[in-house]
């Protein structure tokens, strides 16, 4: 596959990674320092940079939403959006993962086992395959090829920098998200029209809540969009953050980014189905719209801004399952007393999210089916037992929380794997595999709640 950019474009994306190498280069120092530096910078995210680095790592499945804008319409703009809400508490706890906060509230069992599941929650697979169609767009050459390099890069600046080096860059990613959709957007309706011309060249079903889906498939995403729930970067976000008041108000000014930006994105995605209706990948909707209908600098910035989208969140993953792997799976089971080599193994780690991601990358080519299957397995495992812990009235008993965890995960795993492995063409009972889940998950707490005068770790078990 050839270059579809200009020498002019080209330049543009080429300043950006030595933007990126120089930000990895200032910070790589800090890999040396004590784990609260350089897991959630000593503490210190002030209020911008909280929010730009919330939404642009939370913002990440941009060729995603792409995909299913194009596909199913406007119902993207209801199934990719849930605010958080309990980041008040959260920072308050001064822990550091999500696993740190389960292992506070159940013990050491729960703690390990959510971090099992955070390692495939926080997987940058899809991500890291929508920066190899990326890159193979604008570069040419085998997707595999890609893929690799984009891993390697976003990987590289963070890996030695941790969170600093991650804010430092999102910083400027923010910008750049924004920038490439506020120029595609007007300039596709002033050159093509607006609603009229939208409403003329699509089918009815894209102006509907449900995109022409059954409800059953709708509601699943609305399901799974509560993985912002428990969703490990939100958390380390928090955990970081100079205090509690810069947190819950981070997250209030994140969402309307979000709404805004869900706006730009789930319109620009309809004018990509309008021009392009026999488009054989839905997937590279954005990039095929840039490159068919936007002129040169300004497919260049639209490229940035899309690039920007993507690296943002594939570093943020990366190094959330560099830290999951760490620090909660291999330091908490060593039991060590200090945390001196904490920052080796999520060096470790980072090496092996990175792998991993790749693998998945390679084996799915669809985005939107990897979001799907991580999350109907992830959320039912983690949603209930982590909302109940915040609660000293609904908290559930350190036993009854483990076996949430396993049997919720356990049974949307086997419900995926007999439709997607076992030869079935449905699901069964015709249930999405997320339903049965939760439904078990949720009976195990509402059996299962601890009285409130319960005794309860102070701190996490380690």
């Amino acid at each position: 596959m050839k270059s579809a950019l200009q020498p002019v474009d080209l330049a543009l994306v080429g300043a950006y990674f030595v933007f990126l190498l120089l930000v990895g280069l200032r910070f790589f120092g800090v890999a040396r320092r004590d784990a609260t530096e350089y897991l959630l910078m000593g503490r210190k995210l002030a209020l911008p940079s909280f929010v730009a680095t919330l939404v642009t790592t939370w913002y990440g499945g941009i060729l995603g939403v792409g995909e299913f804008s194009y596909r199913f319409g406007i119902s993207n703009w209801l199934v990719f959006g849930v605010p958080y809400l309990i980041a008040k508490r959260a920072r308050r706890s001064r822990l550091y993962t999500v696993p740190d906060q389960l292992a506070a509230a159940y013990g050491r069992p729960a703690g390990l086992l959510g971090a099992v599941v955070i390692q495939i929650l926080s997987s940058p697979a899809p991500y890291v395959l929508m920066l190899g169609v990326l890159l193979q767009t604008m570069f040419g050459g085998p997707l595999w090829v890609a893929i690799l390099v984009g891993t390697v890069v976003s990987t590289g600046y963070s890996l030695r920098g941790g969170l600093r080096s991650v804010v430092r860059a999102d910083n400027v990613q923010f910008i750049l998200m924004y920038l490439g959709f506020l120029i595609a957007l007007p300039l596709l309706a002033l050159r093509y029209g607006g609603l009229d011309f939208l409403r003329a060249h699509l089918p009815a079903t894209h102006f509907v809540w449900h995109g022409g889906n059954a409800p059953q498939y709708v509601f699943v995403w609305y399901l799974i969009a509560l993985q912002t729930l428990v969703e490990p970067t939100f958390y380390q976000r928090a955990f970081a953050a100079v205090d509690e008041r810069v947190a819950q108000r981070g997250v209030l000014i994140s969402i309307g980014f979000w709404m805004i930006f869900d706006f730009l994105t789930t319109f620009t995605g309809l004018y990509a189905r309008a021009l392009m209706p026999q488009l054989a990948d839905p997937v590279r909707a954005y990039p095929a719209l840039a490159v068919e209908f936007l002129p040169p600098v300004l497919r260049g910035l639209f490229y940035l801004g899309l690039l920007a989208t993507v690296m943002s969140t594939v570093d943020g993953y990366t190094f959330i399952g560099g830290v999951n792997f760490g620090r909660d799976l291999i330091w908490r089971w060593r039991q060590e007393a200090d945390e001196s080599r904490v920052n080796r193994y999520v060096q470790v780690g980072f090496l092996i999210t990175a792998i991993l991601a790749l693998a998945l990358a390679l084996f799915f080519r669809s985005a939107v089916d990897l979001w799907h299957d991580v999350g109907s397995v992830g959320v039912p495992a983690l949603l209930v037992p982590l909302l109940s812990s915040y609660s000293d009235r609904w908290r559930m008993s350190p036993r009854a929380a483990v076996i949430a965890i396993v049997a919720g995960g356990g049974v949307s795993l086997a419900w995926l794997l007999w439709r997607n492995f076992g030869g079935a063409s449905a699901y069964p009972l015709g249930l999405e595999p997320i339903y049965p889940g939760l439904a078990v998950s949720a009976l195990i707490w509402a059996l299962r709640i601890r009285p409130a005068t319960g005794n309860l770790p102070a701190k996490p078990v380690i």
